[in-house]
């Protein structure tokens, strides 16, 4: 057997029609039975011959973004020259708003210990693939930055052995690499010294959109374009939104034999419940159980109609501060029209980051609405005798996943498993769990991206360590004769779950089903007579 080369960091710039590497499924870390047969496996579906005329194809077989190749040496090299240009604006303070001091911090003081290496789910889900390694593509843009926006960086490069030459190469396979990161940030968690490697990535994929014009359309394009100019990256418009909110009232009213009735533009509400759109059209029983719970709590509640205010994904977060600034601010703009207290962000990750943290350095003056986290919304509500619960009814094997942003990132971590505790007897925790969860590998925006063959990326690989671990959390009913259910309280996640779930057959191997917090809150209370959650029934 032929031992594979060791990736060096000045491959990078090497064979640009090349790829950088290759993956075998089989030197994927195994998982339980009766996933460990990777023969049994769609596996990886190969680009057709048109994608491998058109589309560059030079990292490691999965092509996320769909990057034309140039048409001359002369256009590789403006778009060189446009990347050179942009590593001396991300450590301008003027031109880097939003995160230039952890950045600086981060590119001056990592120590190559590694320890990140083993946090990271994509490398030890990959078998350890040295390109997946967090210090390799933040390595490689630390020696550029060193090189190109800094005095004398070119003579130092040579002197210190840190020189990385920028070409097309370089620069398409990182703009590729930059997402097979999903930002989890666990990197940084675990880094001794505070090193944000997830950081790094997200800044380069801000400098390909700011200076290039290269973002996934799924994230621009059909993202915060859209979302701006209609409403919602869904493609669902106002109009469109409440008709279909006026449909799954009356279907939820009749199947559950309650008046269910979604409040829209209500002025001086308590609150403006911000759900991601994509609940509305995807798991609409989480965006009903929202209102039950407000409507049995004497809560006054609205949604939004105007153009984003029903939809709180913000795709900026993860590639463009411009895009970013634009959503949070039109968000606060809205609660602000309508006179409501506070807002409360629905069941989204990403959402929670971008109004909650990062918003917290737009949103100055009277756009300075009041936010608040739907989880410690809902344990004040459950936990205040408002509504009386009968935990029996959740009576079956229940799991939680931490999405990322609410729990790393906000800290968010016992008011939703205070609820869980308390409204199903059977809750158990995964393990790592909390601030220490596994990324659903669905983050960063890759959840929503689908283009040629990324799925078979974040089912094989960005994925795989939270497949392993809701697996072993449910290892004592593995059988589908018991139905289990998955709470994972973010669209994002719930979105890629399905991915891997479809991927593998896991409703029908194991009998696990997705959901939220809300429908198991609901579920439980005692004045409702049928069933919330069904199962997968009609």
């Amino acid at each position: 057997m032929t031992k594979k080369k060791k990736l060096t960091l000045n491959d990078i710039s090497r064979n640009a029609e090349k790829r950088l590497t290759e993956i075998n499924i089989d030197e994927l870390i195994p998982l339980p039975p009766p996933y460990d047969k990777s023969e049994e496996l769609p596996g990886i579906k190969p680009l057709t011959d048109d994608q491998k005329t058109r589309l560059v194809d030079n990292l490691d077989g999965f092509n996320a973004l769909v990057l034309l190749k140039p048409q001359s040496k002369e256009e590789e090299d403006k778009f060189v020259r446009q990347f050179e240009a942009g590593l001396k604006k991300l450590l301008n303070k003027g031109d880097n708003w939003t995160f230039l001091q952890p950045l600086l911090l981060s590119l001056e003081h990592c120590v190559r210990c590694q320890t990140c290496s083993d946090a990271c789910p994509v490398y030890v889900a990959s078998g350890k693939q040295e390109i997946y390694r967090p210090t390799y593509r933040a390595e490689i843009f630390r020696r550029l930055i060193n090189k190109f926006a800094k005095p004398g960086g070119k003579w130092l490069a040579k002197l210190k052995g840190a020189d990385i030459k920028l070409n097309w190469a370089t620069i398409s396979r990182l703009y590729e690499l930059a997402y097979r990161c999903t930002l989890c940030r666990r990197c940084a968690q675990t880094c001794p010294i505070g090193v944000d490697n997830g950081l790094i990535t997200r800044e380069l994929r801000k400098l390909f959109s700011q200076e290039l014009g290269w973002a996934p359309k799924e994230l621009h394009e059909k993202g915060t374009v859209l979302q701006l100019e209609v409403g919602s990256p869904t493609g669902l418009r106002p109009d469109v939104a409440k008709d279909n909110m006026e449909f799954i009232d009356e279907d939820f009213t009749e199947s559950l034999g309650i008046k269910i009735k979604t409040n829209w533009d209500k002025q001086g509400a308590d609150v403006l419940l911000l759900h991601s759109a994509g609940d509305i059209l995807s798991f609409p029983e989480s965006v009903i159980a929202f209102a039950i719970i407000c409507d049995k709590a004497g809560i006054s509640w609205t949604l939004s109609s105007d153009i984003p205010g029903y939809d709180g994904v913000n795709y900026g977060l993860f590639y463009d501060d411009i895009q970013l600034a634009k959503v949070a601010t039109r968000h606060a703009q809205i609660a602000k029209k309508l006179k409501v207290k506070k807002i409360v962000m629905g069941e989204c990750g990403h959402e929670h980051k971008a109004l909650a943290t990062v918003a917290d350095r737009l949103l100055t003056g009277d756009l300075n609405i009041p936010r608040e986290s739907f989880i410690t919304f809902f344990e004040d509500i459950v936990f205040s005798g408002k509504i009386k619960f009968d935990p029996s009814k959740n009576n079956f094997p229940v799991t939680l996943h931490d999405p990322c942003n609410i729990v790393r990132n906000l800290g968010i971590v016992e008011p939703q498993r205070r609820i869980l505790r308390y409204l199903c007897p059977q809750f158990r925790e995964m393990i790592p769990h909390g601030v220490d969860n596994q990324c659903c590998g669905g983050g960063g925006g890759l959840s929503v991206m689908s283009d040629v063959n990324i799925n078979d990326f974040k089912a094989l690989i960005a994925g795989r360590m939270k497949l392993k671990q809701i697996l072993e959390a449910f290892s004592d009913h593995p059988r589908p004769d018991v139905n289990k259910y998955l709470c994972a309280p973010c669209l994002n996640c719930k979105l890629q779950m399905r991915v891997i779930f479809d991927y593998y057959g896991v409703q029908e191997k194991s009998g696990i089903y997705i959901g939220g917090l809300a429908e198991l809150i609901v579920n439980a209370m005692v004045d409702l007579k049928k069933p919330f959650i069904t199962w997968g029934e009609e």
